[in-house]
């Protein structure tokens, strides 16, 4: 299968079937196309915020993946035919191995970065921040390259705190990892 009709319901057990050449997601079973490819200013991003994460993390028990890398968020011990969100966050951070497969990351997990682009940018603030809402995903940032800014958001209960937007002058404390605090003149250069 190439490119899936945008009028179905899918599930991951589709989306395993498709050619790897297309970046897709599924979200609420719905198809949501993930091309163009992102621009070297988002990877720089992507890049020097793995790195930093990555460097933190390393001998503790959380682990950092970036993009792609499918994330599906679904409760425990549903089949792959029933799991009907399947994302590509930017940058996802997970501190319960048991989450972790070779296919990915079948769970919530503790916080995703999104770094936004014009043709992706409806998608992260809405849809996603919905949906990352709803399943549980503790901390949620929307990392945006052309303002050189990040906006936290921390569930609280069952919804979304806003934090606050931080700018280059700023340096950021990762609320689920405590001690992990990120100044944003190197990110932004």
């Amino acid at each position: 299968m190439s490119i899936p009709d945008e009028h179905k319901r899918y599930s991951y057990a589709d989306y395993l079937t498709w050619d790897d050449a297309e970046r897709m997601e599924i979200i609420g079973g719905e198809v949501v196309d993930m091309s163009p490819a992102p621009s070297r200013k988002h990877q720089q991003i992507l890049r020097d915020l793995s790195t930093a994460f990555a460097n933190f993390l390393r001998d503790k028990t959380c682990e950092v993946f970036f993009a792609p890398f499918d994330v599906r968020l679904a409760e425990e011990n549903k089949r792959d035919d029933e799991i009907n969100n399947v994302v590509q966050p930017d940058l996802t951070v997970v501190c319960d191995e048991t989450k972790l497969d070779n296919s990915g990351c079948n769970g919530v997990p503790d916080m995703i970065a999104e770094i936004t682009s014009p043709s992706s940018v409806k998608q992260d603030r809405w849809t996603k921040y919905k949906l990352y809402e709803k399943t549980g995903v503790k901390e949620y940032w929307l990392v945006d390259p052309e303002n050189q800014s990040v906006e936290v958001h921390i569930l609280t209960g069952e919804q979304y705190q806003f934090q606050g937007v931080f700018t280059k002058e700023d340096t950021i404390a990762v609320h689920v990892l405590p001690g992990l605090a990120l100044d944003l003149s190197q990110l932004f250069m």
